[in-house]
């Protein structure tokens, strides 16, 4: 059984947060080769989430970088595949919805490896999100596709998916259990600009239909601004640059408060302590529910809709005046339901794993 090897694929902020409590638990039983593509590869975006979550330095960091999108993937491919030939591991692993995730699992396919898929079935309906058709075309290619809710396995059903699918609930989960207590009350960030509990907005942007489309930028940044509370907006790379590009560097800067990527002890720490987040990201989407904060999010659609039917995500788009009224709303919220697991989803990963190899081990 221990001759076993998984190797194990990540790319951007969002996986190194999912292999985190993955990872822990499948080197306990299993060889682990763990590839990091480069998709994200400034200290902000990447090394700083091995640091603190203490996961495992990568055999291999791919060093892809940035690129167009058929450019990047393709040299994950390559890259990838010398990787397999070099150490035939037994299985790939996969998280999520990025180019990462699709090189990796194409990767599995055209050598007939078995993937396995952390967050399998999750769909928005909007085909022109690149994520939407990774994750559509890996989970065609996935063994093992591990559904963090119920709906996940309506969805897989309905395009003809049955075998391989498991419930695992939300790895997400258990990361953000883990770290809760130890990401600080009140860390260093909080403290420059002097703000306490619900005092703020926490913002992220970072999608590629909002940074690429100038009028869509400009009204996120508009709405934004109406905030009757501070707004902390820790800036991706590729927003800094998409808001310079623009022309609306001086305007983003001057209404809000913009602040460097930070690590993940201390975004939970900011997510935990903000009165709300506005946001276009998915984890974060997810993240803002387990710690009881409320989303707008900056998208017209969500793969996590759940959030959205429990009233605790309002889906705003880019409207600035959607925005500002979301922003502004003082309504009380449901009471929240129990969604996508209770913890424990790494662990039924990590089993469905181990018992798909044990006859190849």
């Amino acid at each position: 059984m221990s001759d076993a090897s998984v190797l194990s694929i990540v790319g951007a902020r969002p996986q190194f947060i999912k292999a985190f409590p993955v990872s822990r638990l499948l080197r306990e039983q299993l060889s682990e080769v763990l590839v990091h593509t480069g998709q994200h590869y400034d200290f902000g975006m990447s090394d700083v989430f091995f640091e603190e979550l203490d996961i495992p330095e990568p055999d291999y960091n791919l060093g892809v970088g940035s690129a167009n999108h058929a450019n990047q993937t393709a040299a994950m491919l390559r890259r990838i595949d010398e990787v397999v030939e070099a150490e035939r591991p037994d299985m790939i692993l996969v998280y999520g919805d990025t180019n990462s995730t699709l090189a990796g699992a194409l990767v599995a396919a055209k050598r007939d490896l078995p993937v396995a898929h952390v967050e399998a079935g999750l769909r928005s309906g909007n085909w022109a999100m690149p994520e939407e058709v990774n994750r559509v075309l890996t989970d065609r290619c996935s063994d093992l596709l591990f559904v963090p809710s119920d709906r996940a396995v309506e969805t897989l059903a309905d395009e003809g998916i049955t075998e391989g699918v498991t419930v695992t609930g939300d790895v997400m989960y258990d990361a953000i259990t883990s770290v809760r207590d130890r990401a600080p009350s009140a860390s260093a960030i909080l403290g420059d600009p002097g703000y306490g509990d619900d005092e703020y907005v926490l913002a992220t942007v970072h999608r590629q239909a909002n940074t690429d489309d100038p009028a869509r930028l400009a009204s996120v940044v508009e709405g934004l601004s109406s905030s009757p509370r501070p707004v902390v907006a820790p800036l991706h790379p590729r927003t800094e640059e998409a808001l310079k590009r623009h022309d609306l560097w001086e305007r983003a800067t001057a209404a809000l408060d913009v602040i460097e990527p930070v690590g993940y002890l201390d975004f939970v720490g900011l997510l935990d302590g903000a009165e709300r987040v506005a946001t276009d990201s998915g984890g974060v989407q997810k993240e803002a529910f387990y710690l009881d904060t409320r989303c707008v999010t900056l998208r017209e659609e969500t793969e996590w809709v759940e959030t959205v039917e429990a009233g605790w995500n309002e889906l705003v788009g880019a409207d600035a005046a959607a925005i500002r009224s979301a922003l502004r709303r003082t309504d009380e919220l449901p009471e929240k339901p129990s969604l996508y697991g209770g913890g424990r989803a790494a662990e039924r990963v990590v089993d469905e794993i181990v018992s798909y190899l044990r006859p190849r081990a």
